[in-house]
Formats: C-alpha cells, sequence, structure tokens
C-alpha cells in the first residue's frame, strides 16, 4: 500500500483502501510504531498526554501541543501551525503515551515543543491541501529549468508545498556551496509563494525518492531506515567482497548501508583468525597464502608453479607460524591438508502421478519431428532408385522448368532405362499416340544440341522396339 509521504508518488492517501490515510494501517507511514497501550483502561484520574506527532511528506514528523484537548485518532488529517506562519496539513502518527517516550528518543524535551494543533482538517482545508500537492511536479521542473539558465551546479530533487499553498520547500543536492539568491528571486516571481531552499545529501535524496535496490527489495532508506551511519570501504574488506565501485555503491551513489548489517558478524569470526599472513616456510618450498573462508575458519595456500591450493585449518596455520618464530619448518603442507566433503546432489522422487494423462508438454513437436524424418527419407529413396511415376510427370515438363544442373544427369538416366538389357526380353510399353509425339518435338526445338542428341537417341530406341514387338506378334490378318 503506497503513499506519497513514503516516496511512492501521489498525496498521503494509500492506493489500496482508498480511505484517505485513516485505515489505522499505518501502510503510509515509515517505521510504523504500534499503539500498544490502546487497547488498555487508563486510570479514573488519568490525564491524556496532550502533544501529539505528525506525519508529512517525506518521513517527516514533528510534534505539536493539542491545547484544546480534541479527540484524535491515528490516520486523520489535522491543520498544524506552519514553521513560519501560516497552517499546513498531516497525518497523525501517534498519540498517547508513546509520544513522551518518542520525544525520548528524539531527545527533545517537553518544554521544546510549541506549536500547537488548529483543528481537524476540513474539506475545504483538505481540497486546498490536494491542489497544492498537485503543483509540485510542475513546479519542481520549472525550478530546474530556471537553475539551468542561471548555469547552477545543483540538483533540485523534490519540493514539497505547504498545506495553505504559502509556502514551498525545494530540496536540492550539491557538491558545495551554491549561491542561489538570483535564483531564489526568480522562483519567487514565477510561483508567487515563498521560497525555502534545503539542502540534502545523496543518502537523503534516495530515500525521498525510494526506489529498488540490486537485492530486488525497495531501498531500505525509504522504507526502515531513519538514521544514516558511515560506510567505509573496510566494511568489504572484512567480509572479503571485491572493491568494485559499481557493486558496492547503491542508487546515491555512495557505498551500500547493507554493508554494515553483518560487520560485527565479520569481526567476531576474524578474532580467531591470523592476521597479516603471507607466506609459510617449509622444507618444500615457500607456501602463499591464497583465499581464508571465515566461518569455516579454513586457510588456503599454494606453493610456486604449482596450481592446485592446499586447505589448513585456522589452528595449524597458527602453530606453523610458531614453528617458523623458532626456525624450525614442516616437511610438507600436502602431508597436512585436509579432506573437503564434495557435495553430492541427489534428485528427489516426488511421490505424485501425473494427472494430465502422461502428456509430455513437447509430444506435438516429438510427432512433427518424426513425420519430417520420414518425409525426408521417404525423398532420398525416391531419389537414389527412381520413380517411374516421377519420371512420367517429368516427361510431361517443359525443359526451361528443369534445372540446368539436373538435366545431364536425367538424361543419362533416362537412356540406360531405355536401352535393353542383355538376356531379358524387352518390356512391353504401351503404344504413345501421335498428338504426344507432336506435342514433344515443339518442346525439343528450342533446346540445345545435347538435348537434340538425346532426343534422337530417344526415338531411336523407340522404333527399334517396335520393330521388334510387331516380329514377335507376327503379321496381321489382313496381310
Amino acid at each position: 500500500m503506497g503513499c506519497g509521504s513514503c516516496s511512492t508518488g501521489g498525496g498521503c492517501a494509500p492506493a489500496g483502501c482508498k480511505s484517505n490515510g485513516s485505515c489505522l494501517t499505518g501502510g503510509c507511514q515509515k517505521m510504523e510504531v504500534h499503539d500498544w497501550l490502546s487497547n488498555l483502561d487508563m486510570p479514573s484520574n488519568y490525564k491524556p498526554f496532550q502533544i501529539i506527532e505528525v506525519k508529512f511528506k517525506g518521513s517527516r514528523k514533528e510534534f505539536f501541543v493539542n491545547h484544546d484537548d480534541i479527540y484524535l485518532e491515528i490516520g486523520e488529517l489535522v491543520a498544524v501551525e506552519g514553521a513560519t506562519g501560516g497552517y499546513d496539513i498531516g497525518h497523525v502518527s501517534l498519540t498517547g503515551e508513546l509520544v513522551r517516550t518518542q520525544l525520548k528518543r528524539r531527545k527533545t524535551h517537553v518544554d521544546q515543543v510549541t506549536r500547537k494543533v488548529y483543528r481537524k482538517a476540513t474539506e475545504a482545508d483538505v481540497e486546498k491541501w490536494k491542489q497544492a500537492k498537485g503543483l509540485e511536479w510542475e513546479t519542481m521542473h520549472k525550478a530546474r529549468t530556471l537553475a539551468l539558465d542561471l548555469k547552477l551546479s545543483m540538483k533540485i530533487s523534490d519540493v514539497d508545498y505547504q498545506g495553505d499553498r504559502t509556502k514551498a520547500t525545494f530540496f536540492y543536492t550539491a557538491e558545495g556551496r551554491v549561491d542561489f539568491r538570483e535564483l531564489i528571486k526568480k522562483m519567487a516571481e514565477a510561483f508567487r509563494i515563498r521560497i525555502e531552499m534545503r539542502q540534502i545529501g545523496m543518502r537523503q535524496e534516495a530515500g525521498r525518492l525510494g526506489g529498488i535496490g540490486s537485492c530486488g527489495r525497495e531501498l531500505c532508506c525509504s522504507t526502515w531506515l531513519t538514521n544514516f551511519k558511515t560506510v567505509s570501504t573496510a566494511a568489504a574488506r572484512y567480509q572479503n567482497l571485491s572493491l568494485n565501485t559499481l557493486k558496492l555503491a547503491g542508487q546515491c551513489g555512495k557505498l551500500k548501508c547493507c554493508l554494515n548489517y553483518e560487520l560485527d558478524t565479520y569481526l567476531d569470526a576474524l578474532k580467531d583468525i591470523p592476521d597479516r599472513i603471507d607466506v609459510l616456510q617449509t622444507e618444500a618450498g615457500i607456501a602463499r597464502h591464497q583465499k581464508t573462508d571465515i566461518f569455516k575458519k579454513l586457510m588456503w595456500f599454494s606453493y610456486a608453479n604449482q596450481e592446485d591450493w592446499i586447505p589448513l585449518k585456522v589452528d595449524r596455520v597458527k602453530e606453523i607460524m610458531a614453528m617458523n618464530k623458532r626456525g624450525e619448518k614442516p616437511t610438507n603442507l600436502k602431508d597436512e591438508a585436509i579432506e573437503l566433503k564434495t557435495t553430492t546432489v541427489v534428485e528427489k522422487v516426488h511421490d505424485y502421478e501425473n494427472v494430465v494423462g502422461q502428456d509430455s508438454l513437447t509430444r506435438l513437436d516429438e510427432k512433427n519431428r518424426g513425420k519430417n524424418n520420414r518425409n525426408r527419407n521417404r525423398n532420398d529413396k525416391n531419389k537414389g532408385q527412381g520413380n517411374p511415376k516421377g519420371q512420367s510427370q517429368n516427361k510431361s515438363q517443359k525443359p526451361q522448368d528443369k534445372p540446368a544442373q539436373e538435366q545431364p544427369q536425367r538424361n543419362q538416366q533416362q537412356r540406360q532405362e531405355n536401352r535393353p538389357q542383355q538376356n531379358q526380353r524387352p518390356q512391353q510399353k504401351p503404344v504413345e499416340a501421335k498428338p504426344n509425339e507432336a506435342s514433344a518435338k515443339p518442346q525439343a526445338e528450342g533446346t540445345n544440341p545435347e538435348q537434340r542428341r538425346n532426343n534422337r537417341n530417344r526415338n531411336k530406341n523407340r522404333n527399334r522396339n517396335r520393330e521388334g514387338k510387331n516380329k514377335e506378334q507376327g503379321p496381321k490378318p489382313n496381310e
């Protein structure tokens, strides 16, 4: 459930329940504080704590005094006194005795809270507040254009309008001090409001804008992190991380805050591992340190001109270091290397059946693949043995339709088929009609000399077959 004040855009109304921030679930609040005293019965002479906590855009929370003892609940919109006059609109984030605890945590005394609560926000207040929030995006881009025209080395990242639309606070980042007096004059003329410029750091800017980190989760600074601690490259060295700025830097361009999360655990584990160890002297030669597994307490060494690394326990490395200080050397580290357990991946057999009917998702692809293979084998077989049916079709085709490379091979096959084999009676062929012969002549007229020669040989063979057939049948009765 996102909210405009939690760096996700919009207003303070959650996008899910449409209850305008009064759903009491804390979904639009950063670092929600659960009121565990709300269901408890207070003493009869108990006087409610007059100070309340109000939340504004960008996880900004401030304390106000409820002099009129207005009954307020968490999530309600209230009109409170502004910092420099006027009034502002915010959500009540905490009431009751827990506010006293929050004051102690922030080291704020009760007497320091002077601004007061005016009233519950009316419909006119809410409408004016929504109009002011709608102008923030356009105002920010216009302010950026004015800063570019003045060639100021600054980046305006966010704008926060006051609830009465009389003042706007511009948040910007810059490497050094910026003289923005001329910029304030131009912005006052353009927007007709009071201008306040506030410089913030890169981490605060990322917390206000929000985003997704390299871990796939929303940024810590925009969800729950309230105070920023310094992060140094020593935290990456202790955790054996490569000093690559592209991997160690976050969205803000600084080192990731999560480098400090596990640093204490690594420091506790490094207490038992010897520091500043480079080589171990042995009778087989000098062994150099390659890497260390901090939590398994293993150290790897290798000899010169050898690729294999020798794992040793930390306790044994300490003993060898003490021996080297006394001038003693072990024989060879390979004899003292420990055996590392290799993990074998066991395939888990599931005890359920396929309710789809044992059908594979690729069953259609396998059928089509088998059909294509059968068609390909059939075509190869026809090419090797010859297809009579295909020959008759080729005879009726025009010579222009045949490829130039296949014509000599086909003519040679036709000559072999028309030639009678030895010691074998020639096959009887039906007598072709004269119109077919006449139709074959014009097809052969426009061919090359080799085709003409083939056609003449074919006609001679055809005539010989006719003469042999007539002799076997004998003379006709009329003759």
